[in-house]
């Protein structure tokens, strides 16, 4: 370990079209999609060797189907890297590709790695049932199936209640609980789509946006820029009777995978190029479950007051949006922030959220803003299921 913590680069990111569920990339493995991004973000460093990655992270929420026996080294190996790269998965489910950021970043400035790649993947299409094991041997009766795809299974019967809810039933409790109403959830809805189109449209995702092999979505599979607030108006509450959390102000269930380059200043001059931003400080924080939309809140407020930086300062500002209410909500409680600044090429309502790929394109897409302008600040940040926040700092 060295004395003094090292400066931490984004030297390149890249992700995949986002697949909508049973969609363009619900065909392709997980652990094919990992290899995908992480053989197309070292091609475009020839000047690196790839027998130099000290170590890749991947993010991963699942890992009960095609991803499971660490998702990281088998991308590694399908990649076609030398088999002396290793690999290591990490879960904090929504928050696990900014997790796999987080701790790549941490390796290389404690002086563990020089270079290292980090990113997530999930293919919600691909999520398999599971079938608990009985509690005898034997049992002559029917056994209860579970669905992976999203949110809570084999619940712990010690867990109270209220903190088991479905993910959209939190989203309705924090709408409640901030008073964001039906047609504020719609509006930012359709903000998001329009946004995403338009970005698209102008090729501000050609520079992060790589194909899969044999599967070439144009662009985001869910992006709808042909909506309009009537139509999001006609959709149903999913939730509750009366509620206002729908299928148009949510995030949707996809696939996709993420990865970016990360070094030291060594591993920069092995690379020949010139850095994306630099890594700077982070914060995670807990809250009760029910109220994970509001997770981010906190934790944007500690890594920014490490950095010494307020939201004023901030060039962009990539939050995840699970839901229009969550976001809407946490956006309220940060004073100073411009909106305009938010997701300026959409989130995750239009885009889509596979969990685990999501915390490492959102810090991509810093990145690359922070890249285009020049110079600035900027922040990424999610909501995370089971009650947590994470936020992560960038700078250029």
């Amino acid at each position: 370990m060295t004395d003094r913590l090292k400066d931490v680069y984004v030297v390149d990111a890249v992700r995949t079209p986002v697949g909508r569920y049973g969609g363009a990339l619900s065909g392709v493995r997980p652990d094919d999609l990992a290899a995908s991004v992480l053989g197309a973000l070292v091609s475009r460093t020839p000047a690196l060797d790839p027998a130099r990655v000290d170590d890749v992270f991947f993010g991963n929420a699942n890992g009960a189907g095609e991803e499971n026996r660490d998702v990281a080294r088998m991308a590694v190996l399908l990649a076609g890297l030398p088999v002396t790269v290793p690999g290591t998965t990490v879960n904090r489910l929504c928050g696990s590709g900014m997790e796999a950021v987080v701790q790549a970043a941490r390796a290389i400035a404690v002086g563990d790695a020089s270079i290292a790649v980090a990113g997530g993947v999930e293919s919600m299409s691909r999520a398999p049932w599971v079938v608990p094991k009985p509690g005898r041997a034997f049992p002559t009766g029917h056994q209860e199936m579970f669905s992976t795809t999203l949110g809570w299974r084999m619940v712990n019967p010690r867990m109270p209640k209220e903190w088991t809810v479905a993910l959209g039933e939190g989203a309705e409790i924090v709408a409640e609980r901030h008073g964001i109403g039906r047609e504020a959830q719609d509006a930012f809805a359709l903000d998001s789509h329009l946004k995403a189109a338009r970005a698209w449209e102008a090729g501000l995702y050609d520079a992060e946006a790589v194909p899969v092999d044999g599967v070439d979505p144009a662009r985001d599979e869910c992006i709808r820029d042909n909506t309009s607030l009537e139509a999001l108006a006609r959709l149903k509450p999913v939730f509750r009777q009366n509620g206002t959390v729908t299928a148009g102000n949510s995030s949707p269930l996809n696939d996709g995978a993420a990865a970016l380059l990360l070094t030291d200043e060594d591993g920069l001059r092995a690379t020949g190029r010139e850095p994306l931003a630099r890594i700077g400080t982070t914060a995670v924080t807990g809250i009760e479950p029910q109220y994970f939309g509001e997770g981010p809140v906190e934790a944007v407020r500690r890594a920014l007051r490490k950095a010494g930086r307020d939201t004023g300062d901030l060039l962009t500002f990539e939050l995840n949006e699970a839901f229009a209410a969550q976001a809407l909500a946490c956006l309220g409680q940060w004073p100073g922030l411009d909106p305009a600044i938010v997701n300026p090429r959409g989130g995750a309502t239009a885009i889509g959220h596979p969990l685990g790929a999501s915390g490492a394109r959102i810090t991509g897409a810093v990145a690359h803003q922070l890249a285009a302008a020049g110079s600035g600040t900027g922040i990424a940040a999610l909501c995370i299921g089971v009650g947590q926040g994470l936020a992560l700092v960038l700078e250029r």
